[in-house]
């Protein structure tokens, strides 16, 4: 067998890779910007920190790094896949070096051994291509002039200082000389772009729920792997099928009562690791049987007729014609009824009060995304918070009433079919007593044709075709007999023959116009406002505010897009505060005024965003004479620490977002 001539792997220890001789990494141009967030800063810190932690003998593997010799000059490794990874750690070295090189001469030196060259201090090991190198440089080599544009590399090298202080020092470099990658050196002839694809282009990439899978099995031993696989995993999936990591992310909504973002970034698998920072055998069994029975619970919300309770299948069925956004709260609320915990009836009216909710907001043309969160967290607080959090963000009678006059109905085969008293509206079709489009022979009386009515006449007719009073369900056979026809057809041929009680009374009508489908609109309205009703409580219809707790965290904004917020409502008081950014130092403020203790508390957890002195360059604002508030973080990092500071002090609930309307179409 012939050996590899062209591509050299080695097994490394990263620390020591960096730090040896005089070699610069250098990224090529065609690379991607440094993109890494505060979040994958955070995973990457709390795994050096757990490494740091265990026995003397055990590694952390990071992957593969790809590089390859450069041609123009020897010492120089062209880098050609790693290049986040290599440039976060060397923000978290300088950022450790920064910290100590006034107190620990011998640590600071191994760290710029890391960081600089031996042969030239005032070059960097890693130089990034010329568009940003300077940036870059800046940061590690602390010469930040603070009229310097903002980079995501200050936003990281402020995170790791913030985060990382002196006396945990040791600890950090423990961590991170335990740190091991596979090295992978390209030859003269080897072909580095396929090499590069084959790493990272081959099959699909790892999703949410495979990350949790590998990250449930990776400490178990070969045994009990297997034992989990077979009584815990394989029912998982077996429940729930394809939508096992819709399941994770609902599951989590539920159990966090915070919104999980889906957006590719694996912030699925973020929570998950967060909820469940320690998954041994010891922790495992107890976690695995409680996801088993709420997998199982969503196999049937997945499948009602797998319910044995038929008024409970048929209100699952109900909720579904909204989708699955709502299976956070049934999950929870179906569980507590599953194991004895509550009554059959407050199951029934949860499942009630989610239509009527989705239902109304539909309507009256209010976002349903961001809503269940809230809701779950009401639950925790008891009956009377959740009915108190329906009719807070249900809307309120007088609005439904005024937009079905004149608003098409949506999902109308359910409405009618609740209306009428049909479960399964599937067997029916939508019926038009008026056409969308009525042909020239369509009439209303049977004596006057379509086309001698007026225009305004029929624009009146069409603007009505497709609200509440001008529809029924009518069987499809009928509904073929009489298609297109003028109305006393259809009331003789296909109305007064159905076997659906509301569209046999639409044949006790002589003739059907405006004035007839405005009656029927006021006589059904009463109705659908008593079967989707809104919880009797005096609750303010909120309008479209969105609690802070479920605000989107945002990586940034489009040039151009300036307004995220219209306003902010802050205990009643209403903010004037354009973005997350001007949202983050009032709160802070706020906070360092009103609820300091609980600030204080935050920021120790937290290793910010206050500090007691201005330790790096950078944009900050004072707060008093010896506190300063740092401004350089990314959006997501501010929007985390707004909402981690009030709730903390317990004013979250009392804290709302009215989005622009960029900030709810973004």
């Amino acid at each position: 067998m012939s050996a590899a001539t062209n591509v050299e792997a080695t097994a490394v220890n990263t620390i020591e890779w960096l730090a040896a001789g005089s070699t610069t990494i250098v990224v090529p141009v065609y690379q991607r910007q440094y993109r890494w967030d505060i979040g994958g800063c955070e995973r990457l810190l709390a795994d050096i920190r757990a490494v740091a932690d265990e026995a003397d003998g055990h590694r952390h593997f990071i992957g593969s790094i790809l590089s390859a010799h450069d041609a123009d000059a020897d010492s120089d490794l062209v880098l050609i896949d790693g290049q986040q990874r290599i440039t976060t750690l060397m923000l978290l070295v300088a950022a450790l070096h920064h910290s100590v090189r006034d107190t620990d001469g011998e640590l600071a030196a191994e760290l710029e051994r890391v960081l600089v060259r031996d042969d030239d201090p005032r070059r960097t090991k890693l130089r990034p291509h010329d568009a940003w190198a300077d940036l870059y440089e800046s940061v590690v080599l602390d010469r930040r002039d603070a009229a310097e544009r903002e980079s995501r590399f200050d936003d990281n090298y402020a995170f790791f200082r913030s985060q990382v202080h002196v006396e945990e020092a040791p600890r950090i470099w423990r961590g991170l000389q335990r740190l091991e990658h596979v090295s992978i050196t390209l030859g003269a002839e080897a072909n580095a772009q396929q090499i590069f694809e084959s790493l990272n282009s081959t099959g699909e990439p790892l999703r949410d729920h495979e990350l949790i899978h590998n990250y449930i099995l990776m400490g178990l031993t070969h045994a009990e792997q297997l034992d989990v696989e077979a009584r815990f995993w394989l029912p998982i999936e077996r429940h729930t099928g394809e939508t096992i990591g819709a399941f994770w992310r609902h599951y989590l909504v539920m159990t966090t009562g915070r919104e999980v973002a889906a957006n590719g970034e694996h912030g699925v698998y973020s929570a998950f690791r967060r909820s469940f920072p320690r998954v041994d055998v010891e922790h495992l069994q107890a976690d695995a049987e409680i996801w088993r029975h709420y997998a199982e619970i969503y196999g049937i919300l997945l499948d009602p007729s797998r319910e044995a309770d038929p008024e409970i299948a048929r209100q699952l069925r109900f909720v579904n014609t909204f989708g699955r956004a709502s299976y956070p709260l049934v999950l929870s609320v179906y569980s507590d009824h599953a194991r004895g915990l509550i009554a059959r009836e407050e199951l029934i009216e949860t499942l009630e009060r989610i239509q009527a909710l989705y239902l109304r907001r539909t309507l009256v043309n209010l976002p349903n995304e961001r809503l269940i969160a809230r809701l779950c967290r009401a639950r925790s607080e008891g009956p009377e918070a959740l009915a108190r959090a329906f009719a807070r963000i249900t809307p309120s009678d007088e609005r439904v009433s005024a937009v079905l006059k004149y608003s098409e109905l949506p999902h109308a085969a359910y409405v009618l079919g609740r209306l009428e008293g049909i479960d399964d509206p599937a067997g029916f079709d939508v019926e038009h007593v008026v056409p969308p489009v009525p042909n020239d022979a369509w009439s209303g009386d049977g004596i006057r044709p379509w086309s001698e009515y007026s225009e305004d006449e029929q624009n009146s007719h069409r603007a009505l075709a497709p609200t509440l009073g001008n529809l029924t369900l009518l069987e499809p056979r009928l509904t073929e007999r009489v298609f297109g026809a003028p109305y006393p057809v259809k009331r003789a041929d296909a109305y007064a023959r159905s076997a659906v009680r509301a569209t046999r009374e639409l044949a006790e009508t002589e003739t059907w116009g405006t004035a007839a489908i405005t009656e029927r609109t006021v006589r059904l309205t009463a109705e659908l406002l008593r079967i989707w009703a809104r919880p009797a409580l005096p609750e303010i219809d909120d309008d479209g505010l969105t609690p802070i707790l479920d605000a989107v965290r945002r990586r940034g904004w489009p040039a151009g897009w300036e307004r995220e917020f219209d306003y902010v409502e802050y205990r009643g008081e209403r903010w004037e505060v354009p973005d997350v950014k001007y949202l983050f130092n009032r709160v802070m403020r706020r906070a360092w005024t009103d609820t300091r203790e609980a600030a204080e508390r935050y920021c120790a957890a937290h290793g910010g965003p206050i500090y007691g002195e201005m330790a790096w360059k950078g944009q900050w604002d004072q707060l008093d004479e010896s506190h300063f508030l740092y401004m350089g973080w990314d959006s997501n990092y501010m929007m985390t620490a707004v909402q981690g500071v009030l709730e903390d002090s317990g004013l979250a609930a009392e804290v709302f977002v009215k989005y622009s309307y960029i900030g709810n179409v973004m």
